[in-house]
């Protein structure tokens, strides 16, 4: 028997209606089982996670499907988690519009679903890709008709753990609290260990001559204003393409290779067997992989170069890679090996990186972190200085000590964010297998929360007394 579809148009009512309907036929969530406790006379969380995008919110999804209650906390105000509308500039999403991101398998919460009941199937069917504010308003939608427990501008300044339970520092409006849970996440995206990549050569550069790409920049303001940006990734593009829609005079692209790459090898790892086979690898075939993707390079989406190219006042220098910054006369003076720029401000697509002393709430378990590099040598050719440190986790995403270091209690806290990738593959950050991952996480986390507390368990099980036969169903044999 087959689920009747909406018909066009049926609105946003009729599809929660559906999705109601589809969670009580697989008679989810599942009844909280985890046992309760307290520590210094607040209630344990069963799950704490810090970030509420995309990944936080489907983890707390797949979570509280399994009966885990679990809460989310994000420093951001409500409504503006993630990237999507504050700090990325791209048009549109990357993915394909068909991809069902943090459905976790149910149709009614895919974001076609979200489409077409608003739009209907003719608009689906003439979209290309997904408009980025249009992702945002999705994502609104999915943590309300999912009844998420998000707590915004709560911002985690510690992360403190213990033998039993996770002690979390977190500043919010009314003054700081101390939030304690069983198990923690990390669902805090691409800069989720460190933070943006500013190279050597503009640190002495005042700041009110450039920003990063992941910064909150007011692009209005590079009205009339020679730019320069450095890369020619995906973020590159989509600055360009900003400070151009806003007027600039000139942007000049600078960019270190001879050439822009043409192919997303990425996309060739993203079939089921990378998903849910890569986990399995060894580690030589791990760093192999991810060692190869980071040589190639993503190329940045057409549509992304195209923005750019189409104004006259843009120009791609290749084989131009910046060698020095000087800050002189109220301009800057670029250095590079084809030719020197006077630019006024100069915006860095230079990526993110992993620095535990960057983030406060890494002060505790910053140097009892074991990463790869403290215990894999790579074969010659393949020396990688991201994957290097890059956190070396569990099957469960937790983090492991160092052998010389240890910190008991650091194993509950688990890493669902982007630099999992070398141990776990692409499942904890982008959209097409985030609801892979957060099943994977949650399904460790549940393993783990069920073998630590089977002593209740085992009570519990012996004190059930619900009864099948009450005695009065036969009559014996005389």
């Amino acid at each position: 028997m087959t689920t009747p579809l909406l018909s066009e148009h049926a609105g946003l009512a009729a599809l929660e209606q559906r999705l109601a309907q589809d969670l009580a036929w697989l008679d989810l969530p599942s009844k909280p089982w985890v046992p309760q406790a307290s520590v210094n006379g607040q209630d344990l969380l069963d799950v704490a996670i810090i970030g509420g995008g995309m990944a936080g919110m489907a983890t707390a999804v797949a979570l509280q499907h399994m009966g885990v209650r679990a809460r989310i906390f994000d420093g951001a105000v409500s409504g503006f988690e993630g990237p999507w509308a504050t700090t990325a500039r791209m048009e549109t999403l990357r993915s394909p519009k068909q991809l069902t991101g943090p459905a976790l398998g149910l149709p009614a919460l895919t974001f076609r679903a979200w489409f077409e009941a608003q739009y209907g199937r003719q608009a689906w069917d003439a979209l290309d890709k997904i408009p980025r504010l249009q992702w945002m308003a999705y994502l609104r939608w999915y943590r309300r008709v999912m009844s998420l427990d998000i707590q915004n501008e709560h911002h985690v300044k510690n992360i403190i753990p213990h033998a039993d339970h996770v002690d979390l520092q977190i500043q919010t409006p009314s003054g700081e609290i101390h939030v304690y849970a069983r198990r923690v996440v990390l669902a805090t995206g691409r800069a989720g260990l460190g933070g943006a990549y500013v190279p050597d050569f503009i640190k002495n550069i005042g700041h009110e001559f450039w920003a990063h790409s992941s910064d909150t920049t007011d692009y209005s303001a590079l009205r009339g204003l020679r730019v320069g940006v450095v890369g020619a990734g995906a973020s590159a593009m989509d600055s360009a393409g900003t400070a151009l829609e806003n007027g600039a005079a000139r942007v000049d692209l600078l960019i270190r290779r001879a050439d822009i790459p043409r192919v997303n090898k990425g996309k060739g790892a993203s079939n089921a067997g990378f998903t849910n086979g890569y986990l399995g690898l060894p580690d030589q075939w791990k760093w192999r992989v991810r060692h190869y993707i980071n040589e190639q390079q993503v190329p940045p989406p057409q549509a992304s170069v195209r923005r750019v190219s189409r104004h006259a006042n843009a120009y791609f220098n290749l084989g131009s890679p910046v060698q020095n910054v000087i800050q002189k006369d109220g301009h800057l003076h670029v250095e590079t090996p084809k030719k020197n720029f006077e630019l006024d401000f100069l915006i860095l697509a230079t990526g993110f990186f992993i620095d535990w002393h960057a983030r406060s709430e890494y002060a505790t378990i910053a140097r009892h972190v074991r990463v790869w590099g403290d215990r894999y040598q790579p074969n010659a050719g393949e020396k990688d200085k991201e994957l290097e440190g890059a956190p070396d986790l569990g099957v469960n995403f937790e983090f492991q000590e160092k052998s010389s270091d240890p910190l008991p209690g650091l194993s509950r806290v688990h890493c669902f964010c982007y630099p999992a990738t070398l141990t776990h593959g692409t499942v904890s950050g982008d959209i097409p297998a985030i609801s892979d991952g957060a099943e994977r996480v949650s399904k460790g986390i549940v393993r783990l929360l069920f073998v630590e507390n089977i002593d209740q368990h085992f009570n519990e099980l012996q004190a059930f007394d619900e009864p099948e036969i009450v005695g009065d169903e036969w009559a014996a044999a005389a």
